[in-house]
C-alpha cells in the first residue's frame, strides 16, 4: 500500500528546505482597535499585542460600527445562514439589494455576487471563455491566480501578453483569426508590485479588435475614483468595460466577490457558471454589511486622501532609511529582500522582537529572487506606527547584513 503521508511529509520538507513553507500567525483582531491585534505564539502561550502591517482591510472598515450594526440587525431579522445555494433556497433580499447597488456603483446594468473574489474570477472568466464558440483569451502575464484558473479550466485557447504591454497585446490580437471571439483580461492594480495598468491603452487595442474586456478591480475598489469605484472610474473609462469584477473582502472589509456588466452577460454567467450554481450563497448578514460598507465607501473621499498620503509618507520614510522599497504607483508598498529564507527571517524578527506582523511573500506568489515584504498602510496607521516600523526594519537590516538601497 502506498504511504501517502510519507509523500506529503517529503514534499512539505522540500518547501521548508526552500524557505517556502507557509505558517499562519494566530491572531485575534481587536474590535475598534485596528490595526492592533492579539498574537498567540503557541497554543498555550499568553497573547500579546502586535501591529498589523499587511492586512487587505485597506481602509480599516472591517470593524466599522455602522457595518457591524447592519450585520447584527440582519442576523436578528434573518438568522445566521443563507440556507443553501440560491438555486435551491432562493435569494435573500439583502443580496438582491446588494447586487443592484454594486451594478449602480460601477455604472452597469446588473451585478452578481459570489462567495469570494477568487470564485467570481474563476467562475466568470471560465464560463465566458468556455461557452463563447472558439474563444481566445488574452491574459496579462501577471494576472491573479484566480483569473488564470478560470481561463485554464475553460480549456479555451489563450495567449499571454507581456505585463501592461498594449503593443504586445495588439500584436497577439492582430495575429488571431478575426472571426473568433476574443476576451482580454487584466487587472487595474497589481497586488504584489503595486503598479497600475494603462487602462486606456489596453482598452483602445481591445476595442479595435472587438474583444470583450474583463477588468479585475479587487485592489482598487473603495480606494480610487470620486466614489471609490476603482481606477476605471478615476480614469472615466468604466462605461467601456464589458465586465468589472471586484471583491468585498478588501477595502469593503468583509468577504465575497462580484461581477458587474450588461444584463444579458451577467444573467448568462448566473445561468451557466458551476462556481455560482453549486455554491452556498453569502449569508444575509454579510450582504447587509456589504451594503453598509458600500454606503460608507461612496462618501469616503477624505479617508481615501488620508490613505494615499500615508502610503506616500511610508514610501518616503523607507527610501530615506535606504531600505529597498520597490517602485509602486498605488497604496501597496513592497520592500524587496530577494531570498526566501531571509524573507521569512525578517518577518519572524519583526513579529517576535518588535511586535509587528508582516507576512513574507515568497514564490510562487512572486517570482524567485523577488521575495519581499508587502506593506499595506491604512488611514488608521499613525506616525508612531510608521516610526516603529521603519526603525525595526532598519535594525533588522543591519543585524542580518542585508543589502540596502543606493
Amino acid at each position: 500500500m502506498h504511504n501517502f503521508d510519507s509523500f506529503f511529509r517529503e514534499r512539505l520538507d522540500d518547501l521548508k528546505a526552500e524557505g517556502r513553507y507557509r505558517t499562519f500567525a494566530d491572531l485575534e483582531r481587536i474590535a475598534g482597535g485596528f490595526p492592533r491585534a492579539l498574537y498567540r505564539p503557541a497554543p498555550d502561550a499568553a497573547q500579546r499585542e502586535v501591529t498589523v502591517w499587511c492586512s487587505n482591510d485597506y481602509l480599516g472598515l472591517g470593524q466599522h460600527p455602522r457595518i457591524a450594526a447592519a450585520m447584527h440587525a440582519a442576523i436578528d431579522k434573518c438568522g445566521a445562514g443563507a440556507g443553501g445555494t440560491r438555486n435551491i433556497s432562493g435569494t435573500s433580499h439583502e443580496i438582491v439589494r446588494l447586487e443592484r447597488e454594486l451594478a449602480a456603483f460601477h455604472g452597469k446594468d446588473a451585478g452578481l455576487v459570489f462567495t469570494s473574489g477568487y470564485i467570481s474570477n474563476e467562475a466568470a472568466l471560465g464560463t465566458l471563455a468556455k461557452h463563447l464558440p472558439g474563444a481566445i483569451v488574452f491574459s496579462d502575464a501577471l494576472n491573479h491566480a484566480s483569473m488564470i484558473a478560470g481561463i485554464r479550466n475553460s480549456r479555451a485557447e489563450y495567449k499571454v501578453f507581456r505585463h501592461n504591454d498594449a503593443a504586445h497585446l495588439q500584436d497577439l490580437l492582430a495575429a488571431a483569426d478575426p472571426n473568433r471571439p476574443k476576451i482580454v483580461a487584466f487587472e487595474s492594480v497589481y497586488s504584489m508590485d503595486g503598479d497600475v495598468a494603462p487602462l486606456k491603452n489596453l482598452l483602445d487595442v481591445s476595442e479595435r479588435y472587438r474583444a470583450l474586456t474583463y477588468l479585475d478591480e479587487v485592489h482598487a475598489v473603495g480606494l480610487y475614483g470620486p466614489t471609490g469605484a476603482g481606477i476605471a472610474e478615476r480614469e472615466g473609462l468604466a462605461h467601456r468595460f464589458n465586465v468589472i469584477e471586484g471583491t468585498l473582502g478588501k477595502a469593503f472589509g468583509l468577504i465575497g466577490g462580484y461581477i458587474t456588466g450588461s444584463a444579458p452577460l451577467v444573467d448568462f454567467v448566473r445561468s451557466y457558471a458551476p462556481g455560482f450554481i453549486f455554491t452556498t450563497a453569502l449569508p444575509p448578514a454579510i450582504a447587509a454589511g456589504a451594503r453598509a460598507s458600500l454606503a460608507i465607501v461612496r462618501g469616503a473621499g477624505e479617508l481615501r486622501r488620508r490613505h494615499q498620503a500615508l502610503a506616500a509618507d511610508l514610501k518616503r520614510r523607507l527610501a530615506e532609511a535606504h531600505l529597498p522599497v520597490m517602485p509602486s504607483e498605488s497604496h501597496i508598498v513592497p520592500v524587496k529582500i530577494g531570498e526566501p529564507v531571509a524573507c521569512r527571517r525578517v518577518a519572524a524578527m519583526l513579529l517576535e522582537q518588535h511586535g509587528i506582523y508582516v507576512q513574507p511573500i515568497n514564490y510562487p506568489t512572486v517570482p524567485k529572487g523577488t521575495e519581499r515584504l508587502r506593506l499595506t498602510p491604512t488611514p488608521l496607521h499613525d506616525e508612531a506606527a510608521i516610526e516603529a516600523l521603519v526603525s525595526a526594519l532598519t535594525s533588522i537590516w543591519h543585524d542580518l547584513s542585508l543589502p540596502i538601497a543606493a
